[in-house]
C-alpha cells in the first residue's frame, strides 16, 4: 500500500511533464506556423501555470461537470454513515460526501489528498445496491483516496482537458487562420500530425493510468471491508444493470467506479476502465489473500 502511494506521487510529476512535454509540442508547432519562437515559450509557460491552477481548481471543476451535490447526515443517513464507518475503519478524515441525480449506477472519488477528498454515488447506485457491496463500492473509492489516485486522476482530468482544448484552437488557426509566412512544408505537416496525435496520446496516459488504479482501488476495498465477496457482487449487479451516465464528458470519465460514458468502439477502444469481467476474475483469483 505504502508503495502504491509512493508510486503515485512519482506519477504525479511524471504525468505532468508528459503532459507539458505535448503542450509544448503544440507550441512548437504554433511558432512554426507564425515563425516566432517566443510563441512556444508562452505555450509553456501557460501549462506550467495551467498545471499549477489545475492542482487546486480541478476537484470542483469536476464536481461541476457531473451535477453532484453535497450532502449531509439528515439528507441519507444511510450513505452517510457507510462512508464515515469506512473512515474510522481506514483511520482517514471522513471526505466530503455528494449525490449525483441519475438512474445510472456509479461513484467517483476526487480531491487533491485525503484531506481535500470527496466521494460521490449516484442515486442509481444507492438504489441498486444493498449495504455490504454499497460498503464495497465506497471502499474502493475511499481506497483511491488512500493511494492517491485521487490527485493523480484530477492533475490528468485537467491536463487532458487542455490539450483537447489547445489542439481544437491551433486545428482552427490552421485552417481559418491568416498566416503569410513562408514556412516549410516539412514543419507543417510534422505539424498537423502532432495535432492530430497530441489528443491520442494524451487518451492513452489517461488509460494507462487508470486501468491499473481500478484494480489497486478493487483489491483495497476487499482488505479495508475484509469481504470480497461484496465487491464481486456489486460488479456483478454492474454488469447486468449498468447503464451510461446522463452527464458525460471524456475527461473525467476515469474519475468514475466504472465506465460511464455510452458504448461504442471508439469509447471501448480508450476506455479507462479494464472490462467488469476481468475485475471480477482477479478479485475471484485473489480472494483468499484479503
Amino acid at each position: 500500500m505504502y508503495k502504491a502511494i509512493a508510486t503515485n506521487k512519482r506519477n504525479t510529476i511524471l504525468i505532468m511533464a508528459l503532459f507539458i512535454g505535448i503542450i509544448s509540442a503544440i507550441g512548437w508547432v504554433v511558432s512554426t506556423m507564425y515563425g516566432n519562437s517566443s510563441i512556444a515559450y508562452f505555450v509553456i509557460a501557460g501549462a506550467v501555470i495551467y498545471s499549477i491552477l489545475q492542482y487546486f481548481i480541478a476537484t470542483k471543476l469536476s464536481v461541476a461537470m457531473t451535477g453532484a451535490k453535497q450532502i449531509e447526515k439528515r439528507d441519507n443517513p444511510r450513505f452517510y454513515r457507510i462512508v464515515e464507518n469506512l473512515a474510522i475503519t481506514t483511520g482517514m478524515q471522513t471526505p466530503k460526501i455528494y449525490i449525483i441525480e441519475d438512474p445510472a449506477p456509479n461513484a467517483f472519488a476526487t480531491g487533491r489528498d485525503p484531506r481535500h477528498s470527496i466521494v460521490a454515488a449516484t442515486t442509481g447506485l444507492l438504489d441498486l445496491m444493498d449495504d455490504n457491496e454499497l460498503e464495497a463500492v465506497m471502499a474502493h473509492e475511499m481506497g483511491h483516496i488512500q493511494n492517491y489516485d485521487i490527485r493523480l486522476g484530477m492533475i490528468t482530468f485537467g491536463l487532458v482537458s487542455a490539450i483537447g482544448l489547445l489542439t481544437d484552437v491551433v486545428f482552427r488557426m490552421f485552417i481559418f487562420g491568416d498566416n503569410d509566412n513562408d514556412n516549410s512544408p516539412i514543419a507543417m505537416v510534422i505539424g498537423i500530425v502532432i495535432i492530430i496525435l497530441a489528443p491520442i496520446m494524451a487518451a492513452l496516459i489517461q488509460m494507462a493510468v487508470s486501468r491499473q488504479r481500478e484494480y489497486l482501488a478493487d483489491a483495497t476495498s476487499s482488505l479495508t471491508t475484509r469481504n470480497p465477496d461484496s465487491m464481486i457482487s456489486a460488479l456483478e449487479k454492474l454488469k447486468q444493470s449498468g447503464r451510461p451516465m446522463k452527464k458525460q464528458n471524456t475527461a473525467s470519465a476515469h474519475l468514475f467506479f466504472s465506465n460511464p460514458l455510452k458504448p461504442g468502439f471508439v469509447n471501448g477502444l480508450f476506455s479507462t476502465h479494464p472490462p467488469l469481467d476481468d475485475r471480477i476474475t482477479r478479485l475471484r483469483n485473489n480472494a483468499d489473500k484479503f
